[in-house]
């Protein structure tokens, strides 16, 4: 068990365990012409509907006070059909707790390697927690995908406020995961069009135009531009990026980039698409991310099979940006 210590506040047990619109166009100009262009579900004809609904997958944990120790007992069990965040088709899943309103002290389970139905099987102690307080905290549980060399990703949330539970029971749930709101669910989308020529052995992205980006300035805009890496496994190969669209949180860019991908390395190729906001004073922000293969997110993976099975054929799809 991992025992927080003896105040509802509690420790971080084992640290060495944890870690802690210019230029608009009416048409796709430079990018694809009409009469190639297949909209894929959520794209140009749907744009009211937005980009395709991701499932995050769901967690199990136990929730139990213990009214002789004042403790609160929280048990995270384990994960299931959490979504891929890593080039290489699979994740790194750990899980924060906390007690809302306090996010000053936080616990975490270990990190389970590549595994996207992770057990983790962890027991966290709340001592010396009256129960009258106990009914006042909300249980927040964020899984993340641990990056060893950048920020760690958002998979997603639960929150269940303790008032609701009943307590006295050591009781199990099954939740599903909601997009996190700490921003991460609001970044904006990008419509973005693939075609693949098996013939010339080419994968033409077009980066057609984004919208309702996040606002990174002071000013409450941003001056997007987007950056496209070719990745092979974990390598990046080519990078190509767009021009940058100033005070635009709706910009089009109608801008195609050809990448040389021969077929027996398509199973291995990642696409991933980054949109930046450009600052001139200090370090370009990232608004958001798109990582397109064949065993990325689903909506992901859905634009790159109807790539595949439409060659020579533009397909476009709207894309959440993510964190």
């Amino acid at each position: 068990s991992n025992r927080p210590g003896n105040s509802p506040k509690g420790q971080t047990p084992d640290d060495s365990q944890r870690r802690t619109d210019a230029n608009s166009s009416s048409d796709l100009a430079n990018s694809v012409t009409s009469d190639m262009l297949m909209l894929s579900p959520g794209s140009e004809e749907e744009e009211h509907e937005g980009p395709v609904c991701e499932k995050l997958g769901q967690i199990q944990f136990s929730v139990g006070y213990s009214f002789q120790d004042s403790t609160l007992t929280v048990k995270i069990l384990k994960g299931q059909d959490l979504p891929a965040k890593d080039f290489s088709g699979t994740s790194d899943p750990f899980v924060k707790l906390y007690l809302l309103p306090d996010k000053k002290h936080k616990l975490e389970t270990k990190v389970k390697r590549k595994n996207l139905n992770p057990h983790w099987n962890e027991t966290f102690l709340f001592e010396g927690f009256p129960y009258e307080k106990v009914v006042q905290r909300t249980l927040y549980l964020q899984v993340l995908d641990y990056d060893r060399f950048s920020r760690n990703d958002p998979i997603g949330e639960v929150s269940i406020p303790l008032n609701k539970v009943e307590l006295g029971l050591m009781q199990t749930f099954w939740k599903e995961l909601k997009p996190c709101s700490d921003g991460s669910g609001s970044r904006g989308d990008l419509l973005v069009s693939l075609c693949y020529n098996p013939t010339a052995n080419i994968i033409t992205v077009s980066i057609i135009k984004a919208r309702n980006l996040k606002a990174m300035d002071i000013g409450g805009t941003s001056d997007p531009y987007v950056k496209v890496w070719l990745m092979n496994k974990d390598k990046r190969v080519e990078k190509k990026k767009t021009v940058v669209m100033k005070r635009c949180l709706n910009p089009v860019f109608n801008e195609s980039f050809p990448f040389d991908v021969p077929a027996h390395v398509l199973r291995e190729t990642t696409i991933v698409i980054t949109v930046m906001d450009k600052d001139k004073l200090s370090r370009n922000d990232v608004i958001g991310k798109i990582y397109l293969s064949w065993k990325s997110g689903p909506a992901e993976v859905k634009h790159w099979k109807d790539m595949m099975s439409h060659p020579r054929t533009a397909v476009a799809q709207w894309h959440a940006l993510k964190a």
